[in-house]
């Protein structure tokens, strides 16, 4: 899957040169220039690293760093500053940020320091389970149950699944599930999801979980503990 990457900069240089060049390194970028506007894609939880600059309008980089945290997002965050002080560093790290580079820095350590990042992600992920009020997804092995009894599902829909559940109560777009869940296959249509939708939703009402994946019109499907 391709990584997605929030890179928050009030410097427009700077945000083109980190959307060009993360881009090109085979990352989805999405930028934005104010605190404000990145507390807000930030708290979706739809991202897999956060490049967060300290000194924005609106908000500071600590500010929706601790606001994330507070909120329990748990999306790596870099930060990035001009301040290189060993107390500023300090204070990003004790709010919870995954790395700290000071301004002017190398785009080679900048790309390196994403990347350690999404592996360290990737291997949480893959030692934790997902919980959602009676949904148990083991993503070691792979295995899904509701209220303890397992639901067997093909690869797709469990990816599916695993991409509703990462963010409990989200609305996930039909766009973020194809590149979730499809990647970069070309020929991959929305009406593929729909049919994708269906299947699972078969096999969890089979179990008992009939009303766990909602519909949101006009935006995209979440999962859900409690019904609609």
């Amino acid at each position: 899957m391709v990584p997605r990457v929030l890179v928050v900069d009030d410097e427009p240089g700077v945000r083109t040169a980190l959307r060009r060049g993360l881009s090109a390194e085979g990352m989805e970028v999405t930028v934005a220039a104010d605190g404000v506007e990145a507390l807000r894609l930030a708290l979706t939880g739809a991202f897999d690293v956060v490049v967060l600059d300290v000194m924005l309008p609106g908000l500071s980089g600590y500010r929706v760093l601790e606001r994330m945290r507070a909120e329990d997002v748990t999306t790596p965050v870099l930060l990035i500053s001009a301040k290189n002080g060993e107390v500023d560093q300090a204070d990003g790290l004790d709010l919870g940020a995954d790395g700290y580079l000071v301004k002017p820095f190398s785009f080679l350590v900048l790309v390196a320091q994403v990347r350690a990042l999404l592996r360290r992600r990737d291997t949480a992920a893959r030692h934790t389970s997902l919980r959602v009020g009676a949904l148990e997804i083991d993503r070691a092995s792979r295995e899904v149950r509701w209220s303890g009894q397992p639901v067997a599902l093909s690869p797709r829909e469990y990816d599916l699944l695993v991409a509703l559940a990462s963010h409990p109560e989200a609305v996930v777009t039909k766009d973020d599930l194809l590149r979730l869940v499809w990647g970069e296959e070309q020929l991959v249509t929305r009406n593929v999801v729909e049919v994708y939708i269906g299947y699972l939703r078969r096999k969890l009402a089979a179990a008992g979980a009939g009303e766990l994946v909602q519909t949101v019109r006009g935006q995209g499907y979440r999962v859900c503990a409690e019904p609609a």
